[in-house]
């Protein structure tokens, strides 16, 4: 899109330094963009490439503007600001509606008219698709599946039976919606057991699926993603998990069955949740931490150790392996030490 910075500035709220006809056709970073692109800052850290920069404007707050050479859009919150430009200035002309001929296609399905079905697509029975749908190129919905307006389903996504996406909602290549629970019995001999998962997947509205991300359907009721959730690449989400609206979940995270995880909660990357915890609204959980308790109060939470060298570490290892007895040599160290004061 070819766009002028007068019309950019009205889009997203912003104050325009510099020639409101200057046109803006795409975005890149403070020291690749030219005078045709649009670029942004939103920390000190990058004030040198910001006054080295040949953008032709840049989305800032007002204590970088006096460092800036180019045309400026100055915001209070310019990653979010960005994040609005480059959504329109990179948009795509909307398809016009089409099944591709290698594309299958089951019975007493209702697509709308303006949606675009990709090539070797195959699509079951009873499936509902609402207006301005994207199926892209590979992918496999089952039967029963009621999918709202405006959903992009990129490419070679698989979603099961029954399954329900709200409105906006996007899944990227590779990701499955709708696989079994992991639930087994024991048996006889020291077997198992399949136990049925009987339950769907039901998504709210634009919520986004990141590549390679399972989200398992529920054994008896379903496993449910509240509005606006963001989920990245590579996420397990097993059976019965429910996630509130606008929490976002960092790659190689998994959650466990039956989880339920408030509103507005981040998990970092590489984070694991056991089974049937609950998670309350604005918790926060960095990198790496494993969790294992139910958390009640909004708040940051960690566990584990950072890096270190590795001589260090075997030290720290074998130190940990100690601190039970060490424990109990200083408990016991306190209570000596008390029993004589209290002789003398």
């Amino acid at each position: 899109m070819n766009i002028s910075l007068e019309e950019i500035a009205a889009r997203i709220g912003a104050q325009l330094v510099g020639d409101p006809e200057h046109r803006i056709n795409s975005c890149s970073t403070l020291i690749s963009a030219d005078a045709d692109q649009l670029s942004f800052i939103y920390d000190k850290k990058y004030l040198p490439a910001l006054q080295q920069s040949k953008a032709g404007v840049v989305i800032l707050s007002a204590q970088f503007a006096a460092d800036c050479p180019a045309h400026a859009l100055i915001v209070e919150n310019p990653y979010l600001a960005y994040a609005k430009a480059a959504s329109f200035i990179h948009s795509k002309a909307k398809a016009v509606g089409s099944i591709h001929p290698s594309a299958v296609m089951g019975e007493n399905s209702r697509i709308a008219d303006d949606c675009v079905i990709a090539a070797n697509v195959v699509i079951g029975d009873n499936v509902h698709i609402g207006r301005g749908g994207k199926i892209g190129p590979g992918s496999v919905l089952g039967d029963d599946i009621i999918i709202g307006e405006n959903v992009n389903i990129i490419a070679n996504v698989t979603i099961t039976d029954g399954c329900r996406l709200g409105d906006g909602v996007s899944l990227h290549p590779g990701c499955v919606i709708g696989s079994d629970g992991f639930g087994y019995a024991p048996a006889e001999n020291r077997a198992w057991c399949k136990i049925p998962q009987l339950g769907v997947v039901v998504i709210g509205d634009n919520v986004d699926v990141g590549a390679n991300t399972t989200i398992d359907c529920g054994a008896l009721d379903n496993t449910v993603i509240g509005n606006g959730v963001k989920i990245d690449n590579l996420v397990q989400i097993a059976h019965n998990v429910e996630i509130g609206e606008h929490s976002a979940i960092a790659a190689c995270t998994g959650i466990a069955g039956s989880t339920k995880i408030g509103k507005h909660c981040t998990l970092a990357g590489g984070v694991g949740l056991v089974g049937h915890l609950t998670v309350a609204d604005n918790v926060h959980v960095t990198g790496m931490t494993m969790v294992t308790h139910s958390i009640k109060q909004a708040g940051a939470y960690s566990s584990g150790t950072p890096f270190q060298s590795n001589s260090a570490w075997l030290k720290n290892a074998v130190r940990f392996k100690q601190l039970d007895a060490l424990t109990k040599k200083i408990n016991k160290l306190i209570k000596t030490n008390k029993e004589n004061d209290g002789a003398r």
